[in-house]
């Protein structure tokens, strides 16, 4: 899985599998799930992240990058 956020309009994408875009259904007004054309789940995006996450809040995301 993969988690990509986008500041600038405060949305989270969760990628749960590779795959042909083919097109989304609106869960709720703030869910988007994406789906190929056999109808597998590719990922979801959840709008307004900060406020409909209430525990994610993008200024306390801490990593570390490791080198090998």
């Amino acid at each position: 899985m993969k988690i990509k956020y986008d500041k600038k309009v405060d949305a989270l994408y969760f990628t749960l599998a590779k795959g042909k875009y083919s097109d989304s259904i609106k869960i709720s007004e703030n869910v988007l799930v994406d789906k190929d054309i056999d109808g597998n789940i590719l990922g979801f995006e959840v709008i307004d992240a900060t406020e409909n996450i209430p525990a994610f809040n993008p200024n306390n995301i801490k990593f570390q990058v490791q080198t090998v």
